[in-house]
């Protein structure tokens, strides 16, 4: 079990942002959450965040993917004094993170996510990981599903994944897994890209166009630079940025900033 004391960071909010689609609530401040083949479970009270691993794991797996070595404060006091907007998204979201998710996971998760809604896309991730991802098993010999990789998904076909209740998204996703797993679309190499080039490179894939990539390139590739525009941060940006959201004052975090808009549009819809 590693203990820390951790400033700016909230688990249930994290776990609510439309970031993930893995994380299940286990009782008061308590979660689950499999990423990267892992099973972790979280207790959080006040600042004090236990997580129930060793310190190797906790190094090399949940620091990064929490992105604990960043200052979210410093994120936080940029924001103009007079927007009156953003430091109310700022307020209600003080406990995000932006994740650092696997790579092949975020695609599925976001080509599912289009024209959808958290809930579901949550259910489907679910089915989609009983039926096809590999079982292991936590600490205490509970079974879990990992995510299924790209040459589990490329031996698919659409009717395979009709279970799973995913619509005309299991074609795009059946096709994006082809593409990974025959090495067509080279995930490592993408991994080492910068911003553009990593958004580019991702719009190669079937289903993903660029509010997908933006989504990709923030919650697995941590381009915090990147700025999805959903329906969500549309009606935001139109509502109180007419004359368009000042990207230039966060200069590389604006993905940051976009974060604390999105969940903020979410608590007021």
């Amino acid at each position: 079990m590693i203990e820390r004391i951790i400033e700016d960071f909230d688990i249930g909010q994290i776990a609510r942002s439309g970031q993930c689609f893995r994380f299940r609530p286990l009782g008061e401040g308590r979660w689950s959450l499999i990423a990267y083949g892992r099973y972790l479970e979280l207790t959080q009270r006040g600042q004090t965040v236990c997580f129930d691993c060793d310190a190797d794991e906790f190094d090399t797996v949940w620091r990064p993917y929490f992105d604990l070595d960043a200052d979210y404060g410093r994120y936080k006091c940029a924001v103009g004094k007079r927007d009156r907007y953003l430091q109310g998204a700022v307020a209600a979201g003080w406990g995000l993170r932006i994740l650092r998710q696997e790579l092949w996971e975020t695609i599925v998760c976001f080509i599912i996510s289009q024209q959808n809604n958290i809930a579901r896309i949550t259910k489907c991730v679910e089915n989609l990981c009983l039926l096809f991802g590999e079982t292991c098993y936590n600490i205490e010999g509970q079974a879990y599903h990992a995510f299924p990789t790209a040459a589990r998904l490329a031996a698919c076909t659409a009717d395979d994944l009709a279970a799973v209740r995913l619509g005309y998204r299991a074609r795009y996703i059946v096709a994006a897994a082809q593409q990974v797993a025959s090495g067509e679309v080279d995930l490592d190499a993408i991994g080492r890209m910068r911003y553009p080039r990593a958004k580019a490179a991702l719009m190669k894939l079937t289903g993903v166009g660029v509010k997908v990539a933006e989504c990709i390139c923030l919650f697995a590739l941590h381009h915090t630079a990147a700025f999805p525009v959903d329906t969500h941060i549309r009606q935001m940006l139109d509502a109180h940025y007419p004359k368009g959201f000042p990207l230039s004052r966060y200069r590389g975090f604006a993905g940051v900033m976009q974060q604390y808009a999105f969940f903020y549009e979410l608590q007021t819809e």
